[in-house]
């Protein structure tokens, strides 16, 4: 892909949602070194920078007046192994999904379950993503990242990255401050596959392949391809609000209004609830608000239906939240990234 000049560049294939967003430049990484050199011209280092992945996780607004840095460094490789793990290193950009692929095709478990989870490689830890029992942080080994404005390179170890449900520090005290380049994951030669979430455990009884990580992988990628909508069919961000973690007189008051709900028991005695619940009750599963909606088999889904704006998506967020917490008084939040 060639680096874009121009004055004004779209944005609207590059984000999963589909909303249409223009940027004033596009520029695209393909070697570390590029950073240091369009730092050095007045053309792009008169702006402040975003970083941009497989644009799965971001709400775009209609025109960013800042220089886009998209991901494309490429490259895989077994860096090191000892006794107890491989160490598997992986750029930037690469995609994620094949990258999980990869591992398991070379017999190294432990990205199973997150399989088909879109977006990039070194967009991975910004939001700790996680799926089924297992969240980056549980296979983190270190990531070097580059500082877009002083052009300094540091190793984040596990502690550095302060991971969290969804978060680390990357969308908080160093938000927009880095460009991640690579990725190293520890994946344990011991590793015990996690099927605990009932949809895994039926998907794997109806494949009757056991429970290996190349078994896990594909009840993950069933699982998900029944439930969650094709970015490339129709617009959306995947999971767009996460599961809310509440305090024990919260979660008592709303199971004694609402016995059914669902809810799960965290160790620090606090408790998750399943926001695609709590939507779908009140009422969102399905429902369309002018071009976006909820989706029709999964609720903590948005889609966009067509020609939707950033505006239509966050007058959609405030609703949804409106209602969850007219009915249950607990505040749901949103996971994407606002630009």
């Amino acid at each position: 892909m060639p680096v874009s000049t121009s004055s004004s560049s779209s944005l609207t294939a590059l984000n999963t949602l589909g909303l249409k967003a223009v940027a004033r430049h596009i520029l695209y990484l393909t070697e570390p070194t590029q950073i240091k050199q369009w730092r050095a011209d007045p053309l792009y280092s008169q702006t402040s920078w975003l970083v941009l992945g497989g644009g799965s996780n971001l709400v775009m607004s209609e025109y960013i007046d800042k220089t886009v840095l998209q991901v494309g460094l490429q490259g895989k490789k077994l860096l090191r192994e000892d006794g107890g793990a491989w160490y598997v290193a992986a750029a930037g950009g690469e995609a994620w999904h094949p990258f999980v692929q990869w591992t398991l095709a070379q017999g190294w478990g432990g990205l199973e379950n997150l399989s088909l989870i879109p977006g990039t490689v070194g967009a991975a830890p910004v939001q700790n993503i996680g799926a089924y029992g297992i969240e980056i942080k549980d296979v983190f080994e270190q990531l070097t990242a580059i500082h877009l404005q002083t052009g300094e390179q540091r190793v984040f170890t596990l502690a550095d990255c302060q991971f969290a449900y969804r978060d680390s520090v990357f969308k908080q005290a160093e938000a927009g401050q880095w460009v991640i380049v690579e990725v190293v994951f520890r994946l344990a030669k011991n590793h015990q596959t996690k099927t605990q979430y009932g949809d895994i455990e039926r998907e794997l009884l109806s494949l009757n392949m056991g429970n290996t990580p190349t078994a896990v992988a594909q009840a993950v990628i069933n699982v998900r391809q029944r439930k969650l909508p094709d970015p490339a069919q129709i617009g959306n961000a995947g999971s767009y609000f996460k599961n809310p973690i509440v305090s024990p007189a919260i979660h008592q008051a709303v199971m004694v209004a609402y016995p059914n709900a669902v809810a799960y028991a965290l160790e620090d005695g606090q408790y998750k609830f399943a926001a695609g619940w709590l939507i779908e009750q009140a009422g969102w599963k399905g429902k369309r608000f002018g071009p976006v909606g909820m989706y029709e088999k999964q609720a903590l889904v948005l889609v966009n239906h067509g020609e939707a704006t950033a505006a239509d998506v966050l007058a959609l967020e405030k609703a949804v939240q409106a209602d969850v917490h007219a009915m249950f008084g607990i505040i749901l939040e949103a996971e994407p990234v606002k630009w």
